[in-house]
């Protein structure tokens, strides 16, 4: 059965608070269900996110024909910028001019679902046998208050990636089994050459930082009977930050200026032969290959350890499709996210972006043909992928940068212990507004 989820609530553009009321009526049954469904003479709109394929035009055309070989539908793929994106997704579903099925980021879901704008798909998925096998960092990301409202698509997940020359002209080239082996590796880099930035601690970036956090055990906010709380400030959270910050402060493994650093600078200097290793995304070392071929046939990688382990959790980012309750054809807009998220579009999306599938069954395909970078992601994104807490007021603690100007705050010289406070106060106002 087509769940629909008719909510009235407040969500935001800014400042402005928008009521977003769900429209569209039941259905008897889920598209996942039974045969295809007849979409002939119907047309579906469907948001996808511009710039994460590269082959994008190739793959919106062989989408659409097998839509529409298998439906009868047509469909009308808009492509939409990630700048501006949130305002747009949220001015659309208060107006009743939103798509029937688009990529959401994960960080965003919480808020639409909250806000009424988007349609639960557990009924559907289970319908469909498609419950089993999604990738639990996907799945969390897209499950608020226990329904699911988004199918898990894509996804990335930060590992460190090195330079094998560098770190054999060191001495250091193996997979740290916790932070005191990272420790080692890195004020060993140091100590060969001052000249290298061993490890840089980009500032603005959060999602560097998050392995630390979630690393010594600590949580960036915990729900209690469905009541957030900041835990940021918690003695593990603490000890994360100060571990990972003391590899600047008092280890010279960063610069100075890395303070104010977003992580496409520590590429850039890594690009440069002066960065050894660094944490970033599973998506960087296709790009490499295509920008530097000689320094990609260097490139090697490791998960990035917890305290005591070989792998901590690391930040699990990605888009979901998403069925907004505003569609007419429900049935048609799951037939159109089982399409994109199973099967060979699913795969081929994968290849295409650098980016893991959402199902486990694919992430083996993918791994199976790819290389031991692959392989290293992988494994942080299945044995680590976390999401950021699952609640409506995530979006607003993202635009105010709550958690994207700490660890810049610590490098300036705030104390780990004050600037995890403020942060903490910042987002109670946010769980509690």
């Amino acid at each position: 059965m087509i769940t629909r989820r008719h909510v009235l609530s407040a969500g935001a553009a800014g400042s402005a608070a928008l009521a977003l009321a769900a429209c569209g009526g039941d259905s008897g049954s889920s598209g996942g269900s039974g045969g295809a469904v007849d979409g002939e003479g119907k047309t579906l709109t469907m948001w996808l996110m511009e710039g994460t394929n590269a082959s994008a035009d190739t793959y919106i055309e062989e989408l659409k024909t097998a839509f529409s070989d298998a439906t009868g539908a047509t469909l009308d793929v808009q492509v939409q910028p990630w700048e501006g994106a949130h305002d747009k997704f949220v001015t659309a579903m208060a107006g009743g001019t939103g798509p029937d099925v688009a990529e959401v980021g994960t960080t965003w879901v919480p808020e639409f679902a909250d806000a009424g704008g988007l349609d639960v798909l557990t009924e559907d998925i289970e319908a469909a046998g498609l419950s089993d096998g999604m990738i639990e960092g996907l799945v969390e990301a897209g499950t608020l208050d226990g329904e699911m409202y988004g199918m898990p698509w894509y996804a990335g997940v930060r590992s460190i990636l090195g330079n094998r020359d560098m770190l054999e002209e060191a001495g250091v080239n193996s997979q740290p089994q916790n932070w005191d082996d990272l420790l080692t590796m890195i004020t060993t880099l140091e100590e060969h050459d001052s000249d290298w930035i061993s490890f840089p601690v980009p500032g603005a970036s959060i999602f560097s930082a998050t392995p630390f956090i979630w690393g010594a055990g600590g949580e960036i906010a915990e729900n209690a009977d469905g009541a957030w709380t900041a835990t940021i400030n918690a003695p593990e959270a603490v000890e994360g930050l100060t571990w990972y910050t003391d590899l600047a402060l008092k280890h010279n493994s960063s610069t100075a200026a890395a303070s104010t650093w977003v992580e496409t600078e520590a590429l850039a200097e890594f690009l440069q032969e002066k960065v050894p290793m660094f944490i970033t995304g599973s998506w960087v070392p296709a790009t490499i290959r295509e920008d530097n071929p000689e320094l990609a046939e260097k490139l090697v990688a490791f998960t990035i350890p917890a305290k005591d382990s070989p792998v901590a959790p690391s930040f699990l980012g990605g888009s979901l499709m998403c069925r907004f309750t505003e569609t007419q054809e429900p049935e048609l807009a799951f037939e159109l996210i089982k399409l994109v998220t199973t099967g060979d579009f699913a795969t081929r999306w994968a290849e295409e972006t650098n980016y893991f599938p959402g199902t486990v069954d694919a992430v083996d395909e993918v791994v199976a043909g790819g290389d031991e970078l692959t392989k290293v992601f992988a494994t942080q994104m299945i044995d680590g992928g976390k999401s950021v807490p699952v609640t409506p007021a995530w979006g607003k603690i993202e635009g105010a940068k709550t958690m994207t100007t700490l660890v810049g705050t610590i490098l300036e010289g705030t104390s780990v212990q004050d600037a995890a406070d403020t942060a903490a106060a910042e987002m109670d106002g946010f769980f509690s507004g």
